[in-house]
């Protein structure tokens, strides 16, 4: 859904307007509210917030599954070290714990 010009408006306007602005966000628009000029937040239904943290978790899960597919594949391929090398590894500068 894109934001349209009637949906961006001035925090200090949202403070008289907070009703009128949140019906609006439950029949579907959003609405973004701006300080000095610039997009500082947004009012989005609560129900599609919910969905945007269930997509960010479930992204989460598909980055999680791709890395472990990547080093399923690494180990039969052979591209292994041992724990003393990885150990090694961790102590170099520049790394943090």
């Amino acid at each position: 859904m894109s934001i349209r010009a009637r949906d961006v408006v001035p925090i200090s306007e949202a403070r008289s307007r907070l009703t009128e602005l949140a019906e609006d966000v439950v029949a579907g628009a959003e609405k973004v509210l701006t300080k000095n000029g610039s997009a500082y937040v947004a009012i989005v239904d609560a129900r599609k917030l919910d969905y945007y943290h269930e997509l960010e978790q479930e992204h989460g899960r598909l980055v999680m599954l791709d890395d472990a597919e990547k080093g399923l594949k690494d180990a039969l391929a052979g591209r292994v070290q041992s724990e003393e090398a990885f150990r090694t590894s961790l102590r170099r500068p520049g790394f943090r714990k």
